[in-house]
């Protein structure tokens, strides 16, 4: 769980610091896509992003976008709620050229404040539903704001999951933080998306995520 992004901007920016982005950048431009990222991006690549637009809830430095926008989106948009990621995001977005066809949007969590987040063809969730409390709320509102697909990472719903977001979350207690991690039923997550009007077309198993991925019915 020391990967995931969420919920409330004051209790995420002490987890992920501008060292934790740093980190991460860092990562990619030594390694590019994590196994997960990759499958994601293929998987929106597949289902046709050429001239497309994307919207991704919680993005970071903004991986995920970079290799879309290479692949021929026409636009990004990222929502976050940590301003620690900014920095490292736009010197990537800089180097690769991208910087006119990107927008990031701080402090703007789309489940309680998505009036005026644009809509667009894929929304991405990477590493986010395991860190937000509600995540048939999550999916929900990033759901309203897709026109053709929903691809969302999540752990599995197992007891060694759930033993050890609990530990994570001890120790967070303990430091005096805020930040707690989540492991939320599959099923529910899928039924979320499926009542906003998606279709769930498949689920597969990259490392300890599983990647889903559904289209507007």
């Amino acid at each position: 769980m020391d990967d995931c992004c969420g919920r409330g901007q004051a209790r995420y920016d002490d987890v992920f610091d501008d060292r934790f982005a740093a980190d991460l950048a860092r990562r990619y431009r030594r390694r590019g896509l994590t196994r997960p990222e990759r499958r994601i991006a293929e998987r929106l690549e597949s289902d046709g992003v050429a001239g497309r637009s994307v919207l991704e809830v919680g993005g970071g430095i903004g991986a995920i976008q970079l290799e879309l926008l290479r692949r021929g989106a026409s636009s990004t948009t990222n929502l976050e709620l940590s301003g620690a990621y900014e920095a490292r995001a736009r010197a990537l977005l800089a180097e690769e050229g991208f910087v006119g066809r990107a927008r990031r949007l701080i402090g703007v969590d789309i489940a309680t404040d998505g009036a005026h987040v644009p809509t667009a063809d894929h929304v991405v969730l990477h590493r986010v539903v395991c860190c937000y409390p509600n995540a048939g709320a999550l999916l929900t509102a990033s759901a309203t704001h897709a026109r053709r697909t929903v691809v969302f990472s999540h752990p599995p719903d197992t007891w060694l999951r759930r033993a050890l977001v609990n530990t994570v979350n001890l120790a967070m207690r303990l430091r005096g933080r805020e930040y707690r991690g989540y492991v939320h039923s599959p099923d529910a997550m899928y039924e979320a998306l499926r009542v906003a009007g998606f279709t769930l077309e498949d689920v597969v198993r990259v490392g300890p995520w599983r990647i889903a991925s559904a289209r507007r019915a």
